[in-house]
């Protein structure tokens, strides 16, 4: 059962971070923490900023340094104009698939009452 969990987690990581960061910029650890507390997407730095650098490479999300008073430099991560409309696209094509998905499941309920 794990593997087929780790598939589909990979593929959602990406819509989430994206809808996470539609709310305004954000800083990795912040970006974590908003996946964690996500039940089952529990994710690690390690694996969330391979797509945040991808991301950016793709033009998705503009990224800005600023000094930390506790640490070192924050990387602060904020949608671009392309990244709006990538997301629009990825939440409309989520929705088409969830939808479809219900309605599978809806046919099984159905078929399983009578």
């Amino acid at each position: 059962m794990s593997g087929f969990v780790s598939q589909f987690r990979k593929g959602l990581l990406e819509l989430c971070l994206l809808n996470l960061l539609s709310t305004g910029e954000s800083y990795g650890y912040r970006i974590v923490q908003g996946l964690r507390d996500i039940e089952g997407l529990s994710v690690s730095e390690s694996t969330v900023y391979p797509i945040l650098a991808r991301l950016k490479s793709d033009g998705h999300l503009r990224v800005r340094t600023e000094s930390s008073s506790g640490g070192p430099e924050r990387r602060y991560f904020r949608l671009t104009d392309a990244g709006e409309r990538y997301l629009a696209d990825l939440n409309r094509y989520w929705d088409e698939v969830a939808a479809g998905v219900r309605r599978l499941r809806g046919r099984r309920a159905a078929k399983g009452a009578t």
